[in-house]
């Protein structure tokens, strides 16, 4: 056994440019893992930098200093976002206060109608299996409801944090694309002298992280604006709000579209009852999730992500775990990056006269 690991060891670590990339991968992991709070603000500022760096670039190959079109570009962002905030934010507050005053209500509801269905169909459906269903999935649904109360007095408590935020932010992403040569520079200096493989794996990364962000984007916006639309023409309620949670749960493969699911057929279920305007409802809400799946995801990330579903899935739950919201966010870029390293890794034959791949 030991002869085995000895081999392995020997094998895999003998390259000292694969033990440098594995050294700046351990520090990289190791600072996020127990600085991912102190370092949200840069995490922040970094996604948002890539999102703008391809207009800073046009306009600086067109003429414009660095300075100037960073400070042009962040400047006509901000104005956007915060038009786009306090139109939108105050109507999903609304509706999201509307929600949880009639959450208790719509549970009532959807208890009551779970619990005649054996007695309508008593051949097919057990009352207990119904009434251990539903005592389960209200308690958890209660139990969401609170999570939402104390996170909404969480984050008036952390108002001030938001505050420091808006202020740091915005001044590191001018500095990330004005000086981001200079920043790049910088960073190469800490690096080991043996650093092809960091290299050949940086450069396939930062294209995938570019393409994954800007993807992402364009899809929240398409995909919220999309499914605006269709609840406002059949006159949903809480349309905006519902609207921005199948916006943001494109942000998790395939679990996402699930659980956003359940508070868009609620809403429907208690508005309409079971009728076809519930089911004209589901039909449209699984529409947009084909769009999006079948549509928006090829054209927009095309081959950016090249990864099994099998092993998104497990990268969201993996580095979700680990990092909460922005292990979910960076999961399908991470599980990229393990595999880049993966393929950039020394491969040694066993055989002592094949000691390296052919190129």
């Amino acid at each position: 056994m030991f002869k085995v690991l000895s081999n392995w060891y020997h094998r895999t670590f003998t390259d000292p440019e694969a033990v440098a990339m594995a050294l700046v991968l351990l520090i990289g992991f190791t600072l996020i893992y127990f600085m991912g709070d102190l370092l949200a603000p840069l995490l922040i500022a970094l996604v948002l930098a890539y999102l703008l760096d391809w207009p800073v670039s046009f306009l600086a190959n067109h003429g414009f200093r660095r300075g100037l079109a960073s400070a042009l570009v962040l400047l006509v962002f901000f104005l956007i976002a915060t038009f786009a905030v306090l139109r939108i934010l105050p109507t999903v507050w609304g509706q999201g206060v509307n929600l949880l005053s009639e959450y208790p209500v719509m549970l009532n509801s959807s208890q009551q109608w779970l619990e005649s269905l054996p007695q309508r169909y008593p051949e097919f459906i057990d009352g207990a299996l119904i009434e251990a269903v539903v005592s389960n999935v209200r308690s958890r649904l209660m139990g969401v409801g609170e999570q939402l109360l104390q996170s909404s007095f969480s984050s008036i408590v952390n108002l001030a944090t938001v505050m420091v935020y808006s202020v740091l932010v915005p001044l590191m992403v001018f500095f990330m694309l004005s000086d981001k040569k200079t920043l790049l520079g910088s960073v190469s200096r800490f690096l080991p002298n043996d650093r092809r493989l960091i290299v050949q794996v940086w450069a396939e990364m930062n294209g995938q992280v570019v393409n994954y962000i800007r993807g992402k984007a364009i899809e929240i916006l398409v995909v919220g604006c999309i499914s605006y639309v269709v609840f406002a023409v059949m006159d949903l309620r809480y349309s905006a709000l519902l609207a921005v949670l199948v916006g943001l749960s494109v942000l998790i493969p395939f679990i996402g579209a699930f659980a956003v699911t359940l508070p868009v057929a609620m809403v429907g279920l208690f508005q309409w009852g079971v009728s076809p305007q519930f089911g004209y409802l589901i039909l449209a809400y699984g529409v947009i999730q084909v769009i999006d799946g079948n549509v928006l995801v090829p054209l927009l990330f095309s081959e950016a992500v090249n990864l099994h579903p099998l092993a998104i899935i497990m990268a969201v739950l993996v580095f979700g775990g680990l990092w909460g919201f922005w292990g979910v966010f960076f999961a399908i870029p991470l599980a990229t990056l393990v595999k880049a390293v993966i393929n950039a890794w020394p491969h040694h034959n066993a055989q002592p006269e094949e000691q390296s791949p052919q190129a």
